[in-house]
């Protein structure tokens, strides 16, 4: 056991990039910029919270990427649902932290930065699925054409960018339990690329 948390970087990767996570949540989760609108006529307003998310979907990426497949295959523990384990532990970690700096902030872009974190590292275990190296990559995708073609017009956000829809639709939170319930049962039952 003390192997495994040593190889998937849990104390020098998972645990400080959680820490970064719940800092910039509770310091900036009412900052925003504007960003130019490549579908509609004005700018963007976008929130730092939906960027904050990354940190966690790529130290997990990272994490996983850190496994010795020929050891892990004759491994006594179930390395897979150890790292199940590691993800679903960081993801609720980081949602619960971000509802209770929303509640306490009265700030629904931090409680959102909780809901996006579900929805994108599903993403990143369905991507990792297909290609590890893709696994980092298609989160930063996602938030980056989110950003610039999200919007059908000032706050209007499309259905398909589900990361900037209010934190209130439940549809959406449904949604992306859903693709995070998706990501973590590809990965448990995914052969290790």
């Amino acid at each position: 056991m003390t192997l495994w948390l040593k190889v998937r970087r849990v104390q020098a990767v998972l645990a400080p990039a959680l820490a970064v996570f719940v800092l910039l949540v509770a310091m900036v989760h009412d900052q925003y910029v504007q960003m130019p609108s490549l579908l509609a006529a004005g700018g963007n307003r976008v929130f730092l919270m939906q960027m904050t998310p990354l940190i966690i979907t790529s130290t997990l990426a990272h994490s996983l990427a850190q496994g010795v497949p020929d050891i892990e295959a004759t491994a006594r523990r179930d390395v897979r649902t150890l790292d199940t384990a590691l993800v679903s532990g960081v993801v609720v970690a980081a949602t619960l932290a971000s509802l209770a700096i929303g509640a306490l902030a009265d700030s629904q872009e931090a409680t959102t930065a909780g809901r996006n974190t579900l929805f994108l590292t599903g993403l990143m275990l369905l991507a990792r699925a297909v290609h590890e190296q893709a696994a980092s990559v298609v989160p930063v995708g996602w938030v980056f054409a989110v950003m610039f073609v999200g919007y059908r017009d000032i706050d209007r956000p499309w259905p398909w960018a589900v990361t900037l829809h209010p934190v209130g639709y439940l549809p959406t939170f449904g949604f992306c339990l859903f693709v995070l319930a998706a990501g973590l049962t590809v990965h448990a039952r995914a052969r290790r690329i």
